[in-house]
């Protein structure tokens, strides 16, 4: 079980994140990104079960520059509202919401004293990707189902860590044709396609699919084991 602490970003941003310890000393560090529902009860337990695994777990709130505290679940009107605090902070000028981003990173490499990993969901998944081709201090890069990955702008962007993306075949918010375009255009990427929907991992989503999110948990632990090792 966790707790929330304060981050300070670089620009003087304060920004508060779910902060979940190990039992013992850290392998390593992760920083989970949040779906457009805020660091809901799903977020909170990914970044609980990391701290099972051994890792420091830190889950930033990525909403917090336009609306603090936020906590939504999985209906119609959580999505709308999820919508729109998306489009309200896609909208903020300069680096967005990347500095509170870049101060989860540095807090989780320093008290967790190893590398850092960083992986995210949705909404989540796409500033993942834009954090493992921007920001410094990366071992390691997950994005699950990335919303916006596969637009021109995003897959001519370079990684500077590895990367292991997870994707969904049925996935309406991201045809087949734009997860081939990223894997033509990045085959130092892992690239893995599911028999699934989008949020294939969430179990609080009507479109959980138990085996896909298994076997890309199985997966990514073990890509993440090797590149914090």
């Amino acid at each position: 079980m966790g707790q929330f602490t304060n981050l300070q970003a670089a620009d003087g941003f304060t920004v508060s994140a779910y902060v979940a310890e190990p039992a013992g000393k850290p392998r390593g560090a992760i920083v989970v990104l949040q779906e457009i529902f805020g660091v809901n009860s799903h977020i909170r337990a990914v970044a609980d079960r990391f701290a099972d695994q051994g890792y420091l777990a830190v889950a930033p709130a990525t909403f917090d520059r336009v609306k603090p505290g936020v906590e939504l679940g999985y209906l119609e009107a959580d999505m709308k509202a999820g919508f729109e605090l998306k489009t309200a902070v896609d909208a903020l000028p300069g680096a967005g919401v990347l500095p509170d981003i870049q101060a989860a990173i540095d807090h989780a490499a320093q008290a967790s004293g190893g590398k850092v990993g960083i992986i995210g969901f949705c909404w989540g998944g796409l500033l993942t990707w834009k954090a493992a081709c921007l920001l410094k201090g990366l071992s390691a890069a997950v994005p699950y189902y990335g919303g916006g990955m596969t637009a021109e702008a995003e897959v001519a962007r370079q990684p500077q860590c590895p990367v292991m993306a997870h994707f969904g075949d049925q996935d309406h918010w991201i045809p087949m044709e734009g997860i081939e375009a990223f894997k033509k255009a990045h085959p130092e990427v892992a690239v893995h396609v599911y028999p699934a929907n989008h949020g294939f991992n969430c179990d609080q989503r009507a479109s959980y699919n138990e085996a896909a999110a298994r076997l890309a948990r199985e997966r990514s632990l073990a890509f993440l084991a090797e590149q914090l090792a």
